[in-house]
């Protein structure tokens, strides 16, 4: 079957990372969404340099963002020609592959040191961390930990990837051993789903897959319990899906007594429309069509509401009503995964529908989002953006990107729009490069932050890799140790135990290790 034969590709760049994701509050002071940098934003440089590979993006003007790439005389071409042109020596290859490895390794030996068997690391403090009982209210927290050891699940496929057998092994009877999904425990359903579901589906598979691609990570007397985890975990989730008018889940359900009373009648697209890639691939393991139904029901549902005008759709959407809550259509926080899974899904389960909206919707968003001039590196005017829009009008709604917009041009490389996404990575590498991080959100008309934390967002660095598959070019070599050489520098911290707790998401790891 055509998606049993790409999961271990495409899922496995897709959960990886996602599974790398459930580290990052035990990798940053706070929650991820209210992190603050560890170091101030410094002013803007006046000269970056241009972040062009093959071509070269050309400079200045008074564009929106052409200053991100800065003056660059004759010397500063020549800087970066030497070092963006010149082969990716095999040495330094494997020398930040085992940095990777290493770095990694660090995040996970602190979290089961010090913070097992609770969802996460706390890096100041070097404890562990689960749902905040005492405040149901604080979404950010209680959304993500479900009192179920997440960073063990998270990681199991991490571990594989990286070719630890023994430990993956370990963890694996581990999880199996340890984890109940029976708790008294209210998740959103999208990061249930990414994260939990996702990554015990992928562990599965990597044990279960005849090729064994990572070594050999079979288990021994294993009788499918991964698989039965993910299929008790999704009945759990499934509630969410019932008695929605609209066929549009809730977002939050209780994975002890289902949907909680009172509960949100408010979701994003994103969020809902998000779970086809993880139910699909249930089903298709069970034998079971429920979950994929439910979940294509969902994205078909939100489909139906697109704009008769433009054909966008909006960020907010009322699963009773149908109404749209949220009409700003954008491609990133709210948005960005929706588009994702419509192309992941046709790439998975080979279904036209899939495609064909992913078609429609892609060609309206370059009717609609894309600003600038037609060719990325030719012509007058700015060069492409991709801008935040009413869904209605197609009207400017805002002046801000935000860092989730980054795994758009990995998206591009998927569909093979190949040069825009070379054009749109090279905007996202020079804010990369201007602060060391890439703000929440950035004002491409102030050319400063508007909301100046990163995340550890790991889309950028999908973009990267895939930029790097299409093209071979060296460029993106050097834009992942950049990244990776970021994270190292500005996101670890020592506990009071003189104990340094992970703070960087390593999610470079993929980068390094499959692009040798």
């Amino acid at each position: 079957m055509q998606w049993r034969s790409l999961v271990l590709g495409l899922l496995l760049l897709r959960l990886g990372l996602h599974a790398l994701l459930a580290l990052l509050p035990a990798l940053a002071p706070g929650l991820c969404l209210r992190l603050r940098l560890p170091f101030p934003f410094p002013p803007r440089s006046a000269a970056l340099g241009p972040p062009g590979a093959a071509r070269p993006l050309p400079g200045g003007g008074s564009s929106h963002w052409g200053s991100l790439r800065g003056g660059g005389g004759a010397a500063g071409r020549d800087e970066y020609e030497t070092r963006y042109s010149a082969a990716f020596p095999p040495q330094l290859r494997a020398r930040l592959r085992d940095a990777a490895r290493g770095m990694f390794a660090f995040g996970y030996d602190s979290y089961m040191q010090h913070a097992f068997p609770s969802d996460e690391l706390d890096p100041l403090h070097c404890c562990g961390r689960g749902p905040d009982r005492d405040d149901p209210s604080n979404l950010n927290i209680n959304d993500v930990l479900g009192n179920y050891s997440l960073t063990l699940i998270d990681a199991l496929d991490t571990l594989a990837v990286m070719g630890n057998s023994s430990e993956f092994q370990k963890a694996v009877k581990l999880v199996i051993d340890t984890v109940s999904f029976d708790k008294d425990s209210t998740v959103q359903v999208f990061e249930a789903t990414i994260r939990v579901l996702g990554s015990l589906l992928s562990a599965h598979i990597i044990i279960t897959d005849a090729k064994q691609p990572f070594g050999d990570m079979t288990i021994k007397d294993y009788d499918n319990e991964l698989l039965h985890m993910a299929h008790d975990l999704a009945v759990r989730l499934l509630p969410a899906f019932e008695n929605t008018k609209t066929g549009i889940p809730y977002p939050r359900v209780n994975l002890k007594k289902g949907v909680p009373p009172n509960s949100n009648n408010e979701t994003c697209t994103a969020g809902a429309g998000s779970l086809l890639v993880e139910f699909g691939i249930l089903s298709r393991l069970l034998g079971d069509s429920t979950f994929e139904w439910v979940a294509r029901r969902a994205v078909k549902a939100l489909w139906s509401l697109r704009s008769n005008n433009t054909g966008l759709l909006g960020n907010v959407v009322n699963i009773q009503t149908g109404h749209w809550v949220g009409k700003q259509s954008g491609l990133g926080a709210g948005s960005d995964s929706f588009y994702e899974y419509l192309l992941k899904s046709y790439i998975l389960f080979g279904e036209k529908e899939d495609l064909e909206m992913f078609i429609d919707a892609y060609q309206n968003i370059q009717n609609h989002l894309r600003r600038g001039r037609e060719a990325c590196n030719e012509g007058e005017g700015d060069p492409p953006l991709y801008v935040n829009v009413n869904m209605f009008t197609g009207q400017l709604m805002n002046t801000w990107i935000d860092s989730l917009q980054a795994f758009f041009p990995g998206l591009q490389v998927l569909i093979g729009d190949v040069e825009d996404a070379i054009c749109l990575h090279a905007f996202y590498y020079a804010i990369w490069k201007r602060y060391g991080a890439l703000p929440e959100r950035y004002n491409w008309q102030l050319q400063a932050p508007d909301v100046p934390f990163y995340p550890l967002r790991p889309e950028l660095v999908e973009s990267t890799y895939l930029l790097y598959q299409a093209t071979k070019n060296p460029f993106y070599l050097h834009v992942g140790m950049d990244i990776l050489q970021s994270l190292e520098k500005y996101t670890k911290a020592k506990s009071v135990f003189s104990v340094l707790c992970l703070l960087s998401l390593l999610y470079t790891y993929l980068f390094y290790i499959n692009a040798l």
